[in-house]
């Protein structure tokens, strides 16, 4: 069996399982045989919808006389980041330590004791822009390793005691206050993109969890600024090629600064951060396009990402067939003036022309546009441009899809039933909730032991050999504890509870209340990651500070909102000097400013007052609050423990810094008690 692949549950391992390279999966195995073999290990890094991956897989991995070199040579490790995100991350680290940039696809190369000597991402096949072939890569290695075997092996030592010196130093250990959070909000300002709504330059991604930085920032404290940005960002994004104009959803980010042509592969991770994001800009300021996108989002989300079992898949790739054979990347989405009116017809096409911005000399390659809504004046009519979006969507449909990464990683879909919950709540969709309900089950059922311990992915109903990271329990925690705001589902309470017990006592480091992304008893790395800054999804770290601050103002837990607390001391130490990139650090900080405010609802669950009020509370603004429903005396909730109706009628509490306000039976006081 000289390819090890074929029994692998990631789509992206199974990509390579007839490569003509002898690939090993990560494992102690592979190793052992570097060691039998006295050869240097190649270590290949992506994930199934990285284009770059495909390319290079196409170049070098399915080319014979390369791997006859590989297969000579090296013991050849191919891992998929997004079910070792671990491995990912120490390795990646190395790379931009020692070349100042990273990416995928990550090649490394390892010592028998995995420890790393030399570094790079995509290697073309020839010499090409300054860089050298795959081809001459391995030649050097190769000779580096017969030739200088001691030098590599101080150097690879050195790096390696380099990296498991990096223990991150957070600073005191005192909360995040009101001048870190402005000295925030002003390091945001200063890198925000007036002109066209994100911050930085090109390449631009979502900004996920600084939106919602800005958002709980204006509901606690007015800023109109803050708001403005949140606002204007979402609909720069909205109205960009970055947004499927027909099928909702957002691809991963946008190659220039206006967000006209995307990277096109579709994340789960972006998709549930985005809808949950323009749901709470539609609470905040009642805007009929957020309202719209969010829930188009949600929609793409449950028809193209739901897989058979209930859960959600990671991802649609960017690449699909452009109807010649070749794969090319857009394809699926992309239109020129002469498929509109093949389509169309050419009133519709010159209509759907100037309202998509699709042009002659097009905005993207060989004349094709990504459709976008252009600023434009004059008043469309709808009804037309309906039509006109439904017949492009029916022949778009007719084209050779994207392939569709089917693993479902426990943390996304964790983030997806928090979107999904919300996002069925707000806007009266029963069925969202149904679909979110579905994930969770699915993950206690498939993921979750008898210990409560997650595994990190499943496919097809079988789940993942890998443990779960930090980013599992405590985006699963989140999604957990929106269901049970929700739904009044005690149950899910208990399992964000069993969850979180797994961060105190595994994740935790006692001493100085630092989070780590590996359980104390995960496999052993060259360094045990440890990463508190946000990337494409919230940091561990910040993700399970939000919910364990959460799950205390739900249950009283003291010890859960201490640790919460001394894990926010990192917000304090970055989230002035580098704001972009502990969004949701500084937002869960902005939670604990405010309370979080704690809201029990008690009614009966068929009185109409008792859904009314409970509305009120879900659509309350103020960050980070957290909601109970059920009946005085049904002990699904600990929030609910002695609450009584007020004569006879639903009945509200708000707390708040252990200070409660009178209960009222009245939706509007309850609004007002809620705002700032």
């Amino acid at each position: 069996m000289p390819n090890r692949l074929a029994d692998e549950t990631s789509p992206y391992l199974l990509q390579h399982a007839d490569n003509p390279v002898h690939w090993w999966p990560w494992s102690e195995e592979a190793f052992e045989e570097a060691r039998r073999t006295g050869r240097p290990v190649l270590l290949s890094v992506g994930y199934s919808s990285c284009h770059w991956c495909h390319v290079m897989a196409h170049e070098s991995f399915e080319d014979q006389e390369t791997a006859d070199y590989l297969n000579a040579h090296f013991v050849s490790v191919k891992v998929d980041r997004e079910e070792r995100p671990d491995v990912d991350a120490v390795y990646m680290e190395a790379v931009q330590a020692a070349t100042g940039q990273g990416g995928w696809p990550m090649t490394v190369f390892l010592t028998a004791d995995a420890e790393p000597f030399y570094f790079g991402t995509y290697f073309p096949p020839e010499p090409r822009h300054g860089s050298p072939s795959f081809r001459q890569v391995l030649e050097g290695v190769r000779s580096a390793w017969t030739d200088r075997r001691d030098e590599v092996a101080e150097v690879a030592g050195k790096i390696a005691r380099d990296l498991a010196g990096r223990e991150f130093g957070f600073g005191d250990a005192r909360l995040p206050g009101e001048e870190e959070l402005s000295q925030a909000l002003l390091g945001l300002t200063r890198d925000y993109d007036a002109t066209y709504g994100g911050f930085g330059g090109a390449p631009k991604f979502p900004p996920s969890m600084a939106v919602e930085f800005l958002l709980r920032h204006h509901a606690r404290t007015g800023a109109e600024g803050a708001l403005q940005m949140a606002a204007d960002t979402c609909e720069r994004m909205a109205r960009g090629g970055i947004y499927d104009q027909l099928g909702g959803g957002f691809a991963r980010y946008s190659v220039d600064r206006e967000w006209v042509v995307p990277h096109f592969e579709k994340m789960l991770y972006d998709n549930a951060l985005l809808c949950r994001v323009y749901a709470h800009l539609w609470r905040a300021t009642g805007s009929d396009l957020a309202r719209r996108v969010a829930l188009e989002t949600a929609d793409f989300m449950v028809r193209e990402l739901r897989t058979a079992e209930g859960g959600f898949a990671s991802a649609l790739d960017a690449d699909s067939d452009d109807g010649t054979g070749r794969h090319v990347e857009g394809a699926y989405y992309v239109w020129t003036p002469e498929e509109l009116r093949e389509v169309l017809g050419e009133q519709d096409a010159a209509l759907a022309a100037d309202y998509f911005g699709v042009s002659e000399e097009g905005t993207f390659e060989e004349g094709a546009s990504v459709l976008q809504l252009p600023q434009r004046g004059g008043v469309s009519d709808a009804a037309r441009i309906a039509s006109v979006k439904a017949r492009l969507k029916d022949a778009r449909d007719g084209r050779p899809a994207p392939g569709r990464d089917d693993k479902v990683v426990a943390a996304w879909n964790g983030l997806a039933i928090a979107a999904l919950a919300e996002t069925g709540a707000y806007f009266d969709r029963p069925d969202l909730v149904d679909a979110a309900l579905g994930a969770a089950d699915l993950l206690v059922r498939l993921h979750l032991d008898e210990q409560a311990r997650l595994a990190r992915t499943s496919k097809d109903g079988r789940a993942g050999a890998h443990a779960g990271v930090l980013e599992d329990y405590a985006d699963v925690a989140e999604g957990f504890l929106a269901l049970a705001a929700v739904t009044g589902e005690g149950v899910w309470l208990d399992f964000a509870g069993f969850l979180l017990d797994h961060v105190l006592t595994r994740f935790t480091d006692e001493e100085s209340g630092a989070l780590y992304d590996t359980a104390v008893d995960a496999e052993k790395l060259i360094r045990r990651p440890q990463d508190p800054t946000d990337n494409a999804t919230p940091s561990g770290w910040s993700a399970a500070a939000g919910a364990l601050l959460s799950y205390a103002a739900q249950t009283g837990s003291e010890t859960h909102r201490r640790t919460a607390e001394r894990a926010l001391g990192v917000v304090k130490a970055l989230g002035p000097r580098a704001p972009r990139f502990v969004g949701w650090g500084l937002a869960t900080a902005e939670a604990q400013l405010d309370g979080p405010r704690e809201v029990a609802v008690v009614g009966p669950a068929d009185d109409p007052a008792t859904r009314e009020l409970h509305r009120a509370a879900l659509l309350a603004t103020a960050p980070g609050a957290v909601v109970a429903v059920g009946t005085p005396d049904s002990g699904e909730l600990p929030l609910l423990a002695g609450r009584s109706l007020v004569g006879g009628e639903p009945t509200a509490y708000v707390c708040r810094h252990f200070t409660c306000d009178a209960p009222t039976t009245e939706t509007d006081r309850l609004r007002a008690a809620l705002g700032r």
